[in-house]
Order: C-alpha cells, then structure tokens, then sequence
C-alpha cells in the first residue's frame, strides 16, 4: 500500500510542478545506412501537421545536478516551442573521462 500511495503521490507532484517521473518514457537509439533513411523515419506530428525537419542531434554532458538548469537554458534560447531535452544517467564510461568531466562542471 506505501509503494502505491508513494507512486500516485510522485505522479500527482510531477503533473503539478512540470517534473517527470523517471521510467515513463525511453529513448531509442536507431542505426540508418544513410542520411535520407533517418529523415524518413524521423518523421513526425506537430500540431496536426507532418513534420520532416532536418533536426541536428546535440550531446551535452553535465552532472545529473544540473539537468534542470539546462533544460531551462535551452527552453530560454530555442527557437522550438517545445525544445526536446532527454537525460540519460552515464552508468560507466571510461574513468579519466568521466573523472575530467567531473572536474569540469562543478557540482
């Protein structure tokens, strides 16, 4: 019973403060042999109508601490009304790399 009030009560805080509860939604890494193969399949709906945007993907890596102040960077200078911003934690990686990048970006 805990585990399902704790549930609906991050669903509900998440629907009231514009969060997100972790786990609803994926994010899904394709392989093409070509440009014109992912346009094709990078199709898709906005406002009723069919988009083919040739969009260009931009990784940026940060502490899991500053997400959120980097989603509200690029909502503040995107020119998209609804600017796609998905985290995905690192779970390993090379330990120099990953022990420069902490030296980086400050906590």
């Amino acid at each position: 019973m805990l585990t399902l009030l704790r549930t609906v009560g991050l669903r509900a805080f998440s629907m009231a403060s514009e969060t997100y509860m972790s786990g609803t939604h994926s994010a899904a890494f394709v392989t093409c042999p070509n440009e014109q193969v992912a346009k094709d399949l990078a199709r898709y709906e906005w406002q009723g109508k069919i988009q083919e945007d040739g969009e260009v993907l931009l990784m940026i890596k940060t502490r899991s601490s500053k997400v959120a102040s980097l989603a509200e960077y690029v909502r503040s200078n995107h020119p998209y009304e609804v600017a796609e911003v998905i985290s995905l934690p690192i779970e390993q990686g090379n330990p120099p790399y990953l022990k420069w990048l902490g030296d980086t970006v400050p906590e």
